[in-house]
């Protein structure tokens, strides 16, 4: 019987570009929430790669949720690399 590889997890081009922005420099959840958080269910970006397991909010400092870190999780990083570079400019 042939090994069959488990199928990679696919993101939206929205998602991708959230990834490339999170992992040009580190980013704050304030800054992360006025870029990315909508209201409108049609553009759920933010909320789709947290439930994808593709971003992480870090809370090791002991600071505030708006001072906490952004991070990629193994699997945002992997999707990310697997796609390629996604350009910096968003909305």
């Amino acid at each position: 019987m042939p090994h069959v590889q488990p199928e990679a997890p696919s993101a939206s081009a929205a998602i991708l570009e959230l990834l490339s922005w999170i992992s040009a420099r580190p980013r704050t959840y304030g800054e992360t929430m006025e870029v990315w958080r909508t209201s409108c269910p049609r553009s759920s970006t933010w909320e789709d790669a947290t439930v994808g397991g593709f971003v992480e909010v870090s809370s090791e400092r002991d600071v505030g949720m708006r001072e906490s870190i952004v991070r990629l999780t193994r699997a945002g990083r992997a999707i990310l690399a697997a796609d390629g570079p996604v350009s910096e400019g968003h909305r």
